[in-house]
């Protein structure tokens, strides 16, 4: 089967609203090439550390690439993709060059090219995240593997905001916690939490692939007893009282849950908010301030940002 490669240079602040954009629009596939991972200091020993080659990667901003079968309406697919991601710049999201480019693939070539982009990364102290096919082994006693295959529709969970997620996770949860992950994807954020020591974790996702993909990483990882996965907007219709809630989502659609977030916390729970761009960040703090939390950590990887919020 024959594949078209879209591609778009873009910059930073864009990748997730694209990369939403792509998915909804069918695309079999997302992979992100972002010239800063070049320079980007990952955690972890050198030898745990897989060297990224520089022809790999743009020379600027970020290439956004999704993969469409060819068929018949694929022309109206392209044009309305261009469409969705120049409205972005009505929300004020930097869209960079916003180059497309478009290129024919075989299947077998796609399959296994992305691949290479994707190896055994430390994200946190405790926290490596492996691609299921690597076979990777636990360096340490202590270390906590996460296995992964995104099915080339979700990140590999390297992502800075994806990132920040898991090393928040990693100092909030103690062990016998209520957990609710809202637009799980991947189910990234659900496995590590179950691994961390989660009594129950709830991963929340609208769209039904990421509900099929989030299940299948969680039995991979054996995390299921404590992992519940279900098709829902945001967070209507939970009924779970939560000690910690993660959003690792745009800034947009968090601004749209803060009241409802701070209803299903319990007393001292704290709301994880990533995948802010830095120039939305105040937007963000003011309306978890205005809603009664307090906020109480800020971390932040390149331009992108993750806050603590706790209900007092």
């Amino acid at each position: 089967m024959k594949w078209m490669e879209f591609s778009v240079h873009t910059a930073q602040e864009a990748v997730e609203p694209i990369s939403n954009i792509l998915h909804e629009s069918g695309a079999s596939g997302v992979v992100i090439e972002d010239s800063n991972d070049l320079v980007r200091e990952w955690n972890g020993a050198e030898d745990e550390i897989f060297e990224l080659s520089q022809e790999d990667y743009p020379d600027d901003g970020v290439l956004v690439k999704a993969y469409f079968p060819l068929n018949s309406f694929l022309k109206e697919t392209v044009e309305e993709v261009k469409q969705s991601i120049n409205d972005l710049l009505q929300h004020n999201i930097d869209v960079g060059r916003n180059e497309v480019t478009l290129t024919e693939v075989h299947e077998e070539d796609w399959a296994q090219a992305w691949k290479k982009y994707y190896k055994p990364v430390k994200v946190s102290n405790f926290i490596t995240i492996a691609p299921s096919w690597e076979n990777y082994q636990a360096a340490a006693d202590d270390e906590l593997v996460i296995e992964l295959d995104p099915g080339m529709a979700f990140g590999t969970g390297t992502h800075p905001s994806t990132v920040l997620c898991l090393q928040l996770l990693e100092k909030l949860i103690k062990g016998g916690e209520y957990v609710i992950d809202v637009g799980t994807g991947s189910g990234i954020l659900a496995i590590a939490a179950a691994k961390l020591g989660a009594k129950k974790v709830e991963a929340l996702d609208v769209d039904e692939t990421a509900v099929e993909s989030a299940r299948s990483n969680s039995s991979y990882n054996h995390t299921e007893a404590a992992v519940t996965v279900r098709q829902n907007n945001l967070l209507e219709n939970t009924k779970m009282k939560a000690d910690v809630i993660a959003a690792n989502i745009l800034a947009d659609i968090i601004l749209r849950m803060v009241d409802e977030a701070y209803e299903r916390l319990n007393t001292n729970g704290c709301f994880i908010t990533s995948g802010i761009i830095a120039s939305k960040k105040d937007e963000v703090k003011k309306a978890l301030l205005q809603s009664g939390f307090a906020i109480v950590e800020e971390q932040m990887i390149d331009d992108w940002v993750a806050l603590v919020a706790q209900k007092k």
